[in-house]
């Protein structure tokens, strides 16, 4: 009898992606290795470095990683659709001894990204990966869209957020979906009025970097009120609330027509979408929803795999 086809499905969720890292360690550690890796934004670049059997290069990085190196990823453009041109993130994929190419992968990898100007979900199955890990992670407001094809390319998140439909197009027998989006809701908008301090605070995330920007580069940006002090409802605070109930109930409504055969739910709404450099909670996290869903996993594969 043929071999079970195992896919993962791993799901955009910015920087709480690095808990797929987590959950990647838990299932190899049990034996359970995809035979098939599909992934959306967060997800999309972590599932690429695996299927490129780097896994251990970008969990070094990440568990390294605070604010400072995060800031050397940023590389603002401000009319080039976004805030963040990618260039910097592109040239950080290749660094990490990524293939040229999909073709190149040992395993069979895939990408989300969304189609700007149709709304059509796109799979990226072929062509440069670096490129499709761009497209697919490019969250619109931050990041400027990658152009594949003649199309204008930006987040898979907007349409598909956990890709378990892929991972079944790839032939998928046994999906085990990774979803981050679960429970976003209910951060508040704005902080309590405190003193202003004496002096600019040193940067502890993105959020706090971007509002660092030169005065130079937030002078184009004046007239939409990017920065300052309000007490109302700041542009990143709105765009990340934004971003998590908008992928919350997509999420919702595609895994309710689309139901993975196992899915692991890590405990990541405590983390900010740029908190990237909060990889080791974030790991933490996977690995222990990982732990508790394994039981359950390996029971339904015992259920379909051959006696």
């Amino acid at each position: 009898m043929a071999k079970t086809s195992i896919a993962l499905a791993l799901g955009s969720g910015a920087a709480r992606g690095w808990s797929h890292i987590g959950v990647i360690d838990v299932l190899t550690e049990a034996g359970i290795k995809p035979d098939i890796i599909c992934g959306t934004s967060m997800g999309a670049l972590v599932g690429a470095v695996h299927a490129s059997g780097r896994l251990e290069a970008l969990r070094d990085w990440a568990m390294g990683a605070d604010w400072r190196a995060v800031a050397a990823m940023v590389d603002v453009n401000v009319l080039a659709g976004g805030l963040v041109d990618g260039t910097n993130i592109v040239n950080w994929l290749n660094g990490l001894g990524l293939p040229a190419t999909m073709a190149d992968l040992p395993l069979p990898f895939a990408a989300v990204a969304t189609d700007i100007t149709s709304g059509r979900e796109i799979w990226l199955r072929s062509g440069p990966l670096a490129a499709a890990v761009r497209a697919s992670i490019g969250m619109p407001g931050l990041f400027s869209p990658t152009s594949i094809d003649g199309r204008w390319l930006a987040d898979g998140g907007l349409v598909n957020p956990v890709p378990v439909s892929l991972c079944r197009a790839m032939g998928a027998d046994f999906t085990i979906a990774i979803n981050l989006n679960d429970e976003l809701s209910g951060r508040p908008l704005v902080s309590p009025v405190e003193p202003a301090p004496a002096a600019p605070p040193r940067p502890e995330s993105l959020f706090d970097l971007i509002r660092s920007i030169p005065a130079s580069v937030q002078a184009q940006m004046s007239s939409l009120s990017f920065f300052g002090a309000s007490q109302t409802p700041g542009y990143f605070d709105v765009l990340a609330n934004s971003v998590d109930i908008m992928q919350n109930h997509i999420t919702r409504s595609r895994l309710a027509g689309e139901p993975p055969h196992a899915m692991i739910l890590p405990a990541v709404s405590g983390l900010g979408l740029l908190d990237f450099h909060r990889a080791a909670e974030a790991i933490a996290a996977g690995r222990a929803a990982a732990e508790q869903a394994l039981p359950v996993i390996e029971a339904r594969l015992r259920g379909i795999r051959p006696g």
